[in-house]
């Protein structure tokens, strides 16, 4: 059976490839202390679906090149996609929420010189 791995999107700039950053927690055979261990892995990504930050998983397969072990299988989040409204603001009624409006830019006029 392939060795599937769950990890982040770290690098999408080459042509159908992406790297993944895995991270592992392993605990120190004499210390007794966990530590985390980041490992990368190359994987080909035939699409160009996924982009920095996702949260992908991907599955063992034949030699595609050099240093390409693995492929795409799916994605688990889109990047930037976690956004959960929080239970405190979900008592408050529709009139006291305070919507925050960004201001337009200022553009600077020229000054007229006075003669």
């Amino acid at each position: 059976m392939a060795r599937q791995l769950t990890g982040t999107v770290t690098s999408d700039k080459t042509d159908k490839t992406i790297v993944i950053s895995v991270r592992e927690r392993r605990t120190h055979p004499i210390y007794k202390k966990q530590y985390t261990v980041n490992t990368k892995f190359m994987a080909h990504d035939e699409k160009n679906q996924a982009k920095i930050g996702d949260l992908v998983v991907i599955k063992e397969t034949r030699p595609i090149s050099a240093r390409k072990r693995f492929a795409l299988e799916k994605i688990i989040e889109k990047a930037g996609a976690r956004f959960e409204e929080s239970d405190a603001t979900a008592d408050v009624p529709e009139e006291q929420k305070v919507v925050i409006e960004p201001k337009p830019l200022e553009t600077e006029e020229p000054k007229e010189e006075k003669e």
